[in-house]
């Protein structure tokens, strides 16, 4: 701890050697001082969720192997307080959805009792597999049930589903499928996996509480459901075989035992499947499934470019949190990124083949997330730049404020219509201020957005607009600067930036917003995330440690 506060230290040391000293003396008191403790939480609500498509997929790529085809693809929810993960509680599965579910399982399974697939897949071998075994499929039910369901199934379940197996290998045996001739065996085993893909247990989390053995009157999640919600959180997948055994022994429920199992989820590689799931959707970056461009005005936008800058944006990410478990504020400052040859175009840098660590000199225009084409194309119209767009997504996505919708009836057309008298952003928007029911939204987005302005609407620097000179200058709650570095550098010290981080993952690990009463909960993993020198791993461990996250209410939701 006190290494992750002396590096904090030094972060104002421009500012004063003084100033830093004071800190480091703070620092290693705090060193020395046990961790407070964590705050009596209430907890969350056990929710029944529609999984996501992404996490479908990536739970049969784990079970069946990425061999699989197992792509799918839901219909759409509404964001809730800025994340899709807030809403899979309210959605449901249409008649449409079901279609599109149902071929996928149906294929997934063809795939899986396939003649290539088979020897690697269903791990017993039949007596004959011209008809029923019902050793063997008990053997398969058992184990794929497990995981699909992510939970043991009772003998009575494993009994069942090895009827239906053993039926359809009777029906089936022989008869031919796609001008195929079917073995019994393998086509009974084809037809339960398909059945068992499609059950509500496989397309819902449906979390289970439990008495509380240390409180009678609290509930926690039962062992299983933990294993579901930080599996889901953490990995972006249901759990794998070792986090059911935990969950089945009870050793999950264990202080220790839960300490090892995300322990161990944090150091695996399926780690940054999680994490990039959740980085994408606190961005809202499935806003590039529609993002276009005018080719006239920026031929050198392309959809190549726009899965570029998606991709770049989340190796940044990753690489910085994860991979060098930096301060994730820095985010905002770094010159550090990946770079492809579809985006070194726009960038105007050097192009390399693939994908390749690139850092931008001292003197480039560019440092942090906010100068990534990635921010400023999302946050743009398709024919032009937007300061009220981008002002409105660092309040929203970055800090977790609100910005009121416009009043109906405002004429925008000076700001969108540039003419000789308004040839910059920057004097559209001082006429269009002029209106006073404008005024005051637009102050706390634009002063933002201006300093970007030497970005156009598809991410490239100009230094002119319509032939006038950009001025970049801008403010940020009362600090000004020059420029889209200053506005980085600005961003990273907003004590609203790690608090924002920090209720967007509980929200997205929890499945919802946070209820008035987790106001403490927040506020010890905002003390807990600056500590341990704002690490994004540290912050997922404190968040899946906590009661806040495992406890139940026993109370009604206020929604």
């Amino acid at each position: 701890m006190f290494e992750q506060c002396f590096s904090s230290a030094f972060r104002p040391i421009a500012k004063g050697v003084k100033s830093a000293m004071g800190l480091l003396a703070l620092c290693a008191l705090v060193a020395c001082s046990p961790p407070d403790p964590e705050p009596e939480s209430a907890g969350t609500h056990a929710l029944t969720k529609l999984i996501t498509a992404e996490q479908y997929s990536n739970s049969l790529s784990y079970i069946f192997g990425p061999g699989i085809d197992a792509q799918v693809q839901f219909a759409p929810v509404a964001r809730n307080e800025g994340l899709l993960a807030n809403s899979l509680a309210t959605a449901g599965v249409s008649g449409g959805q079901v279609q599109t579910i149902q071929s996928v399982a149906s294929s997934v399974a063809k795939q899986v009792v396939d003649v290539e697939n088979r020897q690697h897949l269903v791990a017993c071998r039949p007596e004959s597999i011209d008809g029923p075994d019902n050793a063997c499929a008990t053997q398969f039910v058992s184990k794929v049930g497990r995981l699909l369901f992510r939970r043991a199934l009772s003998d009575d379940e494993i009994a069942t589903y090895v009827e239906y197996a053993s039926a359809a290998a009777l029906e089936l045996d022989g008869k031919e499928s796609e001008d195929e001739e079917l073995d019994g065996f393998y086509a009974g085993l084809q037809v339960v996996l398909e059945g068992l893909l499609l059950h509500p247990e496989v397309l819902f989390i449906m979390e289970s509480a439990e008495p509380d053995p240390n409180n009678s009157e609290q509930l926690r999640l039962d062992a299983y459901s933990l294993a579901s919600r930080l599996s889901f959180f953490l990995w972006n997948a249901s759990p794998d075989d070792e986090l059911l055994a935990a969950a089945e022994s009870g050793d999950l429920q264990s202080p220790g035992g839960v300490e090892r199992a995300v322990d161990r989820m944090l150091e695996s590689p399926r780690l940054v499947d999680g994490m990039r799931a959740f980085f994408d959707d606190m961005l809202i970056f499935d806003e590039f499934k529609t993002l276009s461009k005018d080719p006239t005005i920026y031929p050198q936008f392309t959809s190549v470019t726009a899965q570029d800058a998606r991709e770049q944006t989340l190796r940044t990410i990753i690489d910085h949190t994860l991979n060098q478990g930096k301060d994730y504020r820095d985010l905002f400052t770094s010159r550090s990124t990946y770079m492809s040859p579809a985006l070194a175009i726009l960038y105007g840098v050097p192009a390399q083949p693939g994908w390749t660590p690139y850092t931008f000199t001292d003197d480039s225009p560019r440092a942090g997330l906010l100068t990534q084409v990635s921010f400023l194309a999302l946050t743009s119209h398709p024919g032009r730049s937007s300061v009220t767009l981008r002002g409105m997504a660092l309040r929203e996505r970055l800090l977790c404020q609100t910005v009121p919708e416009p009043p109906p009836g405002i004429d925008f057309s000076v700001v969108t219509n540039p003419d000789a008298d308004y040839p910059t952003q920057r004097l559209r928007v001082a006429a269009h201020l002029e209106t006073p029911s404008c005024a005051g939204c637009h102050r706390i987005t634009d002063l933002i957005g201006l300093s970007l302005e030497q970005f156009d609407g598809a991410g490239g620097y100009r230094l002119t607009e319509n032939g006038a000179t950009i001025d970049a200058t801008g403010a940020l709650d009362g600090i000004e600067f020059d420029g889209a570095i200053g506005l980085g550098e600005a961003l990273s010290q907003n004590p609203e930036l790690p608090r924002c981080l920090v209720r967007r993952v509980y929200s997205y690990a929890t499945g919802g917003p946070p209820e008035s009463d987790a106001r403490l909960a927040l506020n010890y993993f905002n003390e807990e995330f600056a500590a341990q020198g704002y690490q994004l791993r540290n912050l997922l461990r404190t968040i899946a440690l906590s009661n806040a996250f495992s406890l139940i209410k026993t109370s009604p939701s206020e929604e």
